[in-house]
């Protein structure tokens, strides 16, 4: 391969497929035609890491553009689930807002936006250097209402007084009005994901962390607040057997109606009623008929564009609770 050949790109989807081979009869996808912007020895032969454009794709199985730092003041790419959490969430100038598990930054930062920058957003996650990237969007988007701290949030809740600090967490007992918890989850919503490699144990690891982090959530939050939970997985343990632990174990926590509502409803299976799945929000990108609506994009109608785009997202699930006085929890 020279630079300025004509390409296919295809997805090793096993992860089999040897260094510069030039034979593979393994299973790979098709993700479309390109130009070689670099040769196959530039490739495949340098002794550090390659940086550049490979291929540069003129044919692309999907027709996205790229967004990738455009616009880094104004701008922050998320899929449609991710940025309709936050307004989901609701919030509103001068409160104090938490987001407990918030790398890589794009909900705290839409969030404070939603705010008009005014009033507190605190960022929670443990890895310092994820922190720093939260930082850097904020400052890229000059929000000074975000404040992020290097701290696990199952660790949030203060015991006494004594162990508050000036700013940073743990934080006493009903803190805030409004908390997201866009829980670790087992990830299997996210797209473009061509192999699944997890382990079961690994996958029925998460529910028991994210109980840990919703208990912290509803002991931080204000009577009357609200609490968003999501995630980005399809699982049922992980999304509406939460939910029915959350109302069960929780009697202070009641189900709000979630506006915007783009995706579908709840999924049975956890004894939730069909009224409660009703408010529940599930981006299910199965649901997408693509053998009904294969015809040239170009031939779609704008409602048939908008109503594709609202379906053909990542895999996500979000439930929304207020908090009723605390004399009842």
């Amino acid at each position: 391969m020279k630079v300025g050949d004509a390409v296919s790109v295809l997805s090793d989807i096993e992860g089999k497929c040897k260094r510069g081979a030039k034979d593979f009869l393994g299973s790979k996808i098709f993700i479309g035609n390109g130009t070689a912007k670099m040769s196959r020895s530039e490739i495949f032969c340098a002794n550090g890491l390659v940086k550049g454009i490979g291929i540069w794709m003129t044919e692309p199985v999907y027709l996205s553009p790229s967004f990738d730092n455009l616009l880094p003041s104004f701008l922050f790419l998320q899929n449609l689930p991710s940025s309709t959490v936050s307004h989901v969430l609701g919030p509103t100038s001068g409160e104090r807002i938490l987001d407990m598990c918030a790398a890589p930054g794009g909900k705290t930062t839409h969030i404070a936006a939603l705010m008009h920058d005014q009033g507190e957003v605190i960022a929670l996650d443990k890895t310092p250097n994820k922190i720093q990237k939260i930082m850097e969007s904020a400052e890229a988007l000059q929000l000074k209402s975000i404040k992020a701290f290097c701290f696990d949030s199952t660790k949030a809740i203060a015991s006494s007084k004594s162990e508050v600090k000036p700013e940073g967490p743990p934080f006493l007992a009903e803190s805030f009005d409004r908390i997201l918890l866009d829980a670790p989850c087992s990830g299997m919503g996210q797209r473009p994901n061509m192999v699944y490699s997890w382990s079961l144990k690994e996958v029925k690891s998460y529910q028991p962390l994210q109980r840990k982090l919703l208990n912290v959530a509803v002991k931080l939050l204000k009577p009357g607040g609200t609490l968003v939970y999501s995630t980005c997985t399809i699982t049922l343990a992980e999304n509406e057997e939460q939910v029915a632990w959350v109302l069960e174990s929780f009697p202070s926590l009641r189900l709000q109606q979630q506006v915007p509502h783009l995706g579908g409803e709840g999924m049975m299976g956890a004894g939730l009623s069909h009224e409660q799945l009703k408010l529940l929000q599930r981006f299910d990108p199965s649901e997408v008929a693509l053998k009904n609506s294969c015809k040239p994009i170009h031939e779609c109608s704008t409602e048939d564009m908008i109503s594709l785009a609202n379906k053909d997202t990542i895999g996500f699930f979000i439930a929304k609770f207020v908090k009723t006085d605390s004399a009842s929890s």
